[in-house]
């Protein structure tokens, strides 16, 4: 059993395995009670104290059913490291040691917590992996399966990001917002959507900068240290501009070389994608 004790037999991984779940479930009940409770308190229609102990507890069942599709979501994403990286030795490795890995167990158990309505005990299971890998996902951010970290240091993905399928990001991501709209008291408006979207078999490399609700179609690449701002048709190449030719290729060499049919209209250096 992996990430089970070292000592624990295979006859004895369903009694081990039921027996710290519902430990875990009964600890998630207290804490969940407790957030309601302090949600209550700056609240003038706070509900009943028995009121609150039911809304914890179909809470915590609801997440309980929900467990199944999570470790099917966190098997693909293991199943992504390691075909997706050829320094990866095994299954084990992955799961064991990559940051990635580490940041999206708790990614997916924080944000079913947030889609129960249990937003800051699933803050604080995000802050733990943050504070452990140096990955920041708001538990908001809603990831498809098969979702790769590599390297992971600095990534950030805010509330509102959505992700699909299959896609990978590199070291020092940010999925972020651009501006932040305040209402007529001058408050930051809250819940609007205001991160990226992005489609499925993306890949995104180190220290791209994606800001707004801007969509990142299917299958681009986004290379690495772009600033981004609108959206990108699937397929497309994102580069940063050339600032400078090869002194071994004569600029006019370069502009008279034949280039494979269509690859202008696939490939966008950022200054291109930014108009």
């Amino acid at each position: 059993m992996r990430l089970g004790p070292p000592d624990l037999r295979q006859e004895s991984e369903n009694f081990y395995v039921s027996h710290a779940l519902d430990d875990a479930l009964h600890a998630l009940l207290a804490q969940a009670r407790l957030e309601l409770r302090y949600k209550g308190r700056h609240d003038a229609d706070a509900p009943a104290e028995a009121a609150i102990d039911a809304k914890a507890d179909a809470a915590v069942r609801a997440f309980a059913a929900r467990l199944p599709d999570i470790r099917a979501l966190l098997d693909s994403d293991v199943l992504a490291a390691f075909h997706g990286d050829p320094a990866a030795g095994s299954v084990d490795e992955v799961l064991l040691c990559y940051p990635g890995v580490l940041a999206m167990i708790h990614h997916r158990l924080a944000h079913a917590l947030y889609r129960l309505e249990l937003p800051l005990l699933a803050r604080i299971v995000a802050e733990h992996a943050h504070a452990q890998t140096g990955i920041d996902i708001h538990p908001g951010a809603q990831i498809g399966g098969g979702f790769f970290i590599d390297h992971g240091t600095g990534v950030v993905i805010g509330e509102t990001a959505v992700i699909g399928e299959r896609v990978r990001v590199y070291q020092a991501v940010t999925l972020g917002a651009k501006r932040f709209p305040r209402d007529a008291s001058g408050h930051l408006e809250k819940g609007l959507a205001r991160h990226p979207i992005v489609e499925d078999d993306v890949v995104v490399y180190a220290g791209a900068t994606i800001l707004g609700r801007v969509t990142i179609g299917k299958g681009a690449v986004i290379g690495g240290n772009v600033w981004i701002t609108q959206d990108v048709p699937p397929g497309s190449h994102v580069t940063q501009a050339v600032t400078r030719s090869d002194p071994a290729r004569p600029a006019d060499a370069a502009a008279s070389s034949p280039r494979p049919a269509g690859a202008h209209d696939a490939t966008l250096s950022a200054a291109q994608a930014l108009r």
